[in-house]
């Protein structure tokens, strides 16, 4: 035999393999059949113990599965967008196919209806002056329809897996290893295998006596490598954010705070977002029963409602409408660390200043690979003087060199609270990706609450940076609780 102790799981698991045919390939099914157990721990780790013995080896195959996600399983309940749309549009006469007749028809969530409409071009219907207008033969798109929920009732490998891998929470992949064993010409030749009753542990008990010295005790290999302790660290996002904090205060910026629950007023109102912007549906924002509705001074509502409503003396137009001051009081959990930024702002209006912050914001996204419903957010301004928009690129690509990531470009956006706006985006592994955006605020924003100098803003999400650094594509893991996934993570 080996000079490797065999325990007497491996010693049953060995004489059975002995007993087939050295080419027979063993999955754990079958080791729990040959051996009597129940415990596939206990069949695994006879499996190992040969492996790590040279008395077995061991093929491993990975395969990725993909299974319905959260939002396939209500689509094969209530049926695909594009079904339910489609079902609609036939019911419904031709003067009543607008998109004002969808949107108050109730077959879709407000946020699902820009969707909704491209997956209904894609399938051939057209959008003519708002309304939609099937296709003269319908067939095909009754076929097509029916191919895909034909594949969400059974999921697997084909033309559909790529259009389903690009719809959002639809389908999700998950991989399964399994382990073939097979005896090897060492394990074939063991000898010596029957069980025997060992004794793992010493008591005091077994001392009172002399029984003991009659007793076999369990070997042990005083040279196998032992597990390296473990120590404390800190979490990867948590050096994450005190990286960034030395970053911002090494540039000479101050740190600021602010509490997770606030108004609609000072949360998207004083950020002149117009109070029916689509973000302040309940799909994206977190509305409170406690506290339903918090009070703000009265003169901070009527500057809002000028600005609203024509502008003020911006010399812009506003969005017109009525301003609702019931609306601004609305409590909701912050969607934004802006708003940290703005009552700063609110506070020292008069005070040049740059500051930073970050925190964590709340808006009601379903739970996929990019998306969380609570997340963190880095937020900055300078208000000064001489600000401006060269100075702000000029931060921005400081503070991202510091991250270690010297090529960085920005775009133009649009954000309904700067103008110039833009977007951040950093060179990684030979593509651009967007982690932010930035830009000046508008006079809209900063007249009422009488800033005295231009005020340069950006906004990043942390999480996204984040996977950046830790190299992830799925933003769940760094909220689960997987120690060795932890152990394994830098130093950051």
């Amino acid at each position: 035999m080996s000079g490797h102790p065999l325990s007497n799981p491996e010693r049953r698991l060995l004489a059975a393999m002995q007993g087939a045919d050295a080419a027979h390939q063993w999955n754990i099914e079958a080791i729990l059949e040959a051996c009597g157990w129940n415990d596939q721990a206990r069949a695994a780790g006879a499996a190992l113990g040969l492996v790590e013995a040279g008395m077995a080896e061991v093929d491993e195959t990975v395969q990725k599965n993909w299974v319905l996600g959260a939002e396939g399983k209500i689509a094969l309940e209530k049926g695909l967008l594009e079904s339910r749309l489609w079902d609609w549009l036939l019911k419904q006469p031709e003067d009543g196919r607008g998109m004002g007749d969808l949107q108050t028809a109730g077959i879709v969530e407000k946020h699902e209806t820009g969707i909704g409409i491209g997956l209904l071009k894609g399938l051939g219907i057209r959008i003519e002056k708002g309304s939609l207008t099937p296709p003269s033969e319908t067939s095909s798109v009754d076929e097509e329809i029916a191919r895909r929920t034909a594949f969400l009732s059974d999921v697997k490998d084909g033309e559909l897996l790529e259009h389903f891998k690009g719809r959002k929470g639809l389908i999700q992949s998950t991989d399964s290893t399994s382990r073939n064993w097979r005896i090897t010409p060492l394990g074939s030749a063991a000898t010596e295998l029957e069980e025997s009753e060992e004794v793992v542990e010493l008591t005091p008990e077994m001392l009172q006596g002399e029984e003991w010295r009659d007793l076999a005790f369990k070997s042990f290999d005083p040279e196998l490598k032992a597990t390296t302790p473990s120590g404390g660290r800190p979490h990867p996002m948590q050096s994450l954010i005190e990286r960034i904090r030395s970053i911002f205060l090494e540039m000479g910026f101050s740190e600021i705070g602010g509490d997770y629950v606030q108004t609609a007023g000072w949360n998207m109102d004083a950020l002149f977002i117009p109070q029916d912007h689509p973000a302040r549906e309940m799909q994206d924002t977190f509305y409170l029963t406690d506290p339903e509705s918090m009070d703000i001074e009265q003169p901070r509502l009527d500057q809002w409602r000028s600005i609203h409503e024509h502008g003020g003396d911006t010399g812009s137009s506003g969005w017109g409408g009525d301003f609702s001051d019931e609306v601004a009081k609305k409590g909701l959990l912050r969607t934004h660390t802006t708003v940290n930024t703005i009552r700063h702002l609110a506070e020292s209006p008069d005070e040049p200043c740059r500051v930073f912050a970050v925190g964590r914001v709340f808006r009601k996204e379903s739970i996929d690979r990019t998306h969380l419903p609570e997340f963190h957010q880095i937020e900055g301004i300078i208000m000064e003087p001489d600000a401006n928009l060269p100075m702000l690129v000029t931060t921005l690509k400081t503070f991202y060199e510091k991250m270690g990531y010297p090529e960085v470009r920005v775009r133009p956006a649009y954000f309904p609270y700067t103008e110039p706006s833009l977007e951040v985006e950093v060179k990684w592994r030979g593509k651009w990706l967007e982690l932010g955006g930035a830009g000046i605020f508008r006079p809209e924003v900063t007249e009422p609450l009488g800033c005295k100098w231009p005020v340069c803003a950006w906004g990043m999400g942390l999480e996204r940076l984040a996977m950046l650094v830790l190299g992830l594509d799925d933003i769940r893991q760094l909220y689960i609780s997987d120690l060795e996934w932890l152990r394994q993570q830098p130093i950051l």
